[in-house]
């Protein structure tokens, strides 16, 4: 009996050693595992949070990339932009060459027709010249004109233009005014009456006197008194005092030219 209990107090205390050792490696183990799981729980945070820097840097990046390309699509619009207008200055400068070029070809076309406007109003029938608003005084201010260094040529070209105008007027209208002729030395003062182009009539105020103006002999001479209800009717229309009505005008025929 002694020997068995000896056996058994031994084995106890080999029991009791051994599950004080097994516990000790055990708490060691659980603590090794629970800082295991603790570390695993901080790199899992860790983790976390990285992803979260990595999204939000993601994100920043597209919005960047974004705007980068917004950049760059209104970069090239400008460059577009830039370049419209460079082709545009360019040609703006052709057009003021071009212009410069016009003006210093028009001086000579200018100083044509105002040539030809004078010699239009010498060979034409004699109305209209004396006055400071007459046609002679016109053509007159128009040379004045083209030496007046204040005028652009375009401005110059308007006065001409506009006095070829008047003149053109002249052509379709009738008019009448009052002045005085060189009758033969004598001086007579009357009314006249311009019927277009086509002839240029003279009336004293009492009748007694009644002219026309002869293209070939360059001067007046006497109308048939058989006109001159015409030449009164003529008057009243141009001073607009009746509706105007078919009006006879006395022309001479059309002559053959000589055969050469």
């Amino acid at each position: 009996m002694k020997m068995r209990a000896l056996v058994l107090g031994s084995t106890a205390a080999i029991a009791v050693a051994f599950s004080g050792a097994a516990f000790a490696q055990f708490s060691s183990a659980l603590n090794e595992s629970e800082a295991t799981a603790n570390e695993a729980k901080a790199s899992q945070t860790r983790i976390e949070q990285l992803d979260d820097q990595t999204t939000s840097l993601i994100n920043d990046y597209r919005a960047n990339l974004k705007q980068l390309e917004a950049a760059t699509r209104y970069n090239a619009s400008l460059n577009r932009n830039i370049q419209a207008q460079q082709r545009q200055l360019e040609r703006l400068r052709l057009d003021i060459e071009n212009v410069a070029g016009l003006q210093r070809g028009m001086q000579p076309l200018m100083e044509d027709m105002l040539k030809t406007l004078g010699d239009l109003v010498a060979a034409d029938l004699p109305f209209d010249l004396e006055g400071p608003e007459g046609r002679l005084a016109r053509v007159d201010r128009l040379n004045k004109v083209m030496n007046d260094p204040d005028l652009s040529a375009a401005q110059r070209y308007r006065l001409i233009v506009e006095a070829y105008q008047i003149e053109n007027e002249f052509g379709r209208t009738i008019g009448s005014y009052e002045g005085s002729i060189d009758d033969g030395g004598t001086l007579r003062t009357g009314e006249f009456l311009r019927v277009g182009r086509i002839a240029l009539m003279f009336k004293t105020a009492d009748d007694s006197v009644l002219k026309i103006w002869d293209r070939d002999q360059k001067g007046w001479v006497n109308l048939s008194k058989s006109y001159l209800p015409d030449v009164r009717l003529g008057l009243r229309m141009a001073k607009e005092q009746t509706a105007p009505a078919l009006l006879p005008v006395p022309v001479k025929a059309p002559t053959r030219a000589a055969a050469q």
